[in-house]
């Protein structure tokens, strides 16, 4: 009796030492991978609020002293970008919603309406995913500047637009090419959600004489409040810090239709050299919108994760 009393308090005294070692590991590994992460984005606010003399003497991560210290970076990489923001707002911010509701509105038809070649059209759709953007650079340029310039066409009108100016109809390429290489993707992501829908929704409105846009506006949309979270953002984070079609169609950082994109990489270079501070703090300035939406957007979000998982 004696032995197997000391033998179970052995045993219960190693499980508590193992069950201790064990969240001490766990612990370890979650602070190793939380400095990981954010080392790297204190060090980029350090070196975004010091001067280029404070940068060169400290380390990198260390904060600035004394005279080291400045919010001119800050100031100026926001005079630079304060144009660019509002062109790349007013390119992400239709193009996202165009592609985000043509996405679903296709996803649904591709879904829970049957007809005939559905599954041929699907296929283009998964098709439009995989055409890498290099590939339609040049015949996109030539078709917007060429064949159909729709930004000469529209400056006019969008000149009288108020709070708008001329150039801003260059813009106009851009939200459509982005509403055209969006809408296969969404589709898609719109596709694996609605598949998880029960279809004697669909079926119960068909029986009480709903057409199929009655479904859709009715049923079908607010259902999609999760999906649309998840897919807004992941589109407006795609088209806002896209770069290659900005570059083809309006060129230049110096444009006055430049988007953030375009405009960012010229900021803080000069003959003498690369002004670390003021980059790093254009970098954050331009990261703001997009830390916005997944504020704003946080709850929805991780609703439709969730769902989509499920």
């Amino acid at each position: 009796m004696a032995g197997s009393s000391s033998t179970r308090t052995f045993d219960v005294a190693s499980l508590v030492e193992d069950v201790s070692l064990r969240r001490v590991l766990q612990y370890a590994l979650v602070l190793f991978f939380l400095g990981f992460f954010l080392v790297p984005l204190e060090t980029g606010i350090m070196t975004a609020i010091k001067t280029n003399e404070s940068i060169a003497r400290s380390l990198p991560f260390a904060p600035p002293a004394g005279e080291g210290f400045t919010l001119g970076n800050l100031q100026f990489a926001f005079e630079r970008l304060a144009d660019s923001f509002l062109n790349s707002l007013l390119m992400a911010i239709p193009a996202t919603i165009g592609s985000v509701l043509l996405g679903s509105m296709a996803a649904y038809g591709l879904t829970m309406v049957d007809w005939r070649a559905q599954l041929g059209v699907l296929m283009l759709f998964l098709a439009g995913i995989f055409v890498p953007y290099q590939a339609v650079l040049v015949p996109l340029a030539r078709f917007w500047n060429n064949i159909f310039p729709v930004a000469r066409m529209l400056q006019p009108t969008v000149a009288a637009i108020p709070f708008l100016e001329g150039y801003h109809a260059n813009l106009v390429p851009l939200i459509i090419t982005h509403i055209a290489y969006g809408i296969p993707i969404c589709t898609i992501l719109f596709r694996s959600y609605y598949q998880s829908l029960p279809r004697s929704l669909v079926e119960a409105a068909k029986i009480d004489g709903s057409s199929i846009t009655k479904i859709y506006r009715r049923i079908v949309l607010p259902l999609s409040k999760p999906m649309f979270g998840v897919v807004f953002i992941y589109q407006f984070t795609q088209i806002y810090n896209e770069f290659l079609f900005a570059f083809t169609l309006i060129v230049n950082s110096d444009a006055p239709a430049a988007p953030v994109t375009l405009v960012l990489p010229a900021i803080g270079a000069s003959t003498s050299g690369i002004d670390f501070g003021i980059r790093m703090s254009a970098a954050f300035l331009a990261a703001i919108p997009t830390l916005i939406l997944y504020v704003a957007f946080a709850e929805q979000f991780a609703k439709g994760l969730r769902t989509e998982s499920g």
